[in-house]
């Protein structure tokens, strides 16, 4: 085997990989694209992932929401519908309930969630997406529309959904998460 160094430019960070993913010995006869190495799979599934948060929030702040931040997406589909305490708060995130409360007053501060009387429990408060907040996920939900579909013109609609369905096969049932902001740490 012939022992090459392939530089590979990430994220301006130059990685040194030995061995030719091309090589023979380095792929069985199921990988259908060969010579890729094992750390792009990653990298592509985040890139994929960036680009489409990255064109959403452009799109948010074009229609008047331009302080959204990734993580208050998380945290205002984690406060859904009926609102939520403090403490769940965290735990459908994956975070503390100190941190999801200041995830509440940045929140609260933008105008996009408050804090209510929780009707069962005169002890406790609820957080609850304001009518802003509201707005910002149902934009969400229709530029993401949107944003697949570009996905489906430039790769078609049949690759794409093989795709989807691929994703869904190897992430299983718990697939979707929100605790993404708490997995990937402060």
């Amino acid at each position: 085997m012939v022992n090459v160094v392939v530089e590979k430019k990430v994220n301006q960070v130059v990685d040194s990989v030995e061995d030719d993913p091309g090589d023979e010995r380095n792929r069985d006869d199921s990988q259908a694209r060969p010579g890729r190495w094992g750390f792009e799979l990653p990298l592509l599934l985040f890139a994929g992932f960036r680009s489409l948060i990255d064109q959403l929030h452009e799109e948010l702040a074009d229609h008047g929401h331009p302080e959204l931040r990734p993580a208050h997406g998380f945290a205002m589909q984690a406060i859904g519908p009926d609102g939520v305490t403090a403490s769940e708060l965290g735990r459908r995130l994956g975070v503390s309930k100190q941190a999801a409360g200041k995830t509440v007053d940045r929140l609260a501060a933008l105008g996009y969630a408050q804090r209510v009387a929780d009707p069962g429990d005169a002890r406790r408060k609820r957080v609850r997406l304001t009518p802003r907040g509201q707005d910002a996920l149902v934009l969400s939900g229709a530029v993401f529309e949107e944003l697949r579909g570009r996905w489906a013109d430039q790769v078609g609609e049949r690759r794409l959904a093989e795709l989807e369905d691929a994703l869904e096969t190897v992430a299983g049932p718990a697939a979707f998460r929100l605790d993404a902001a708490g997995w990937f740490g402060d």
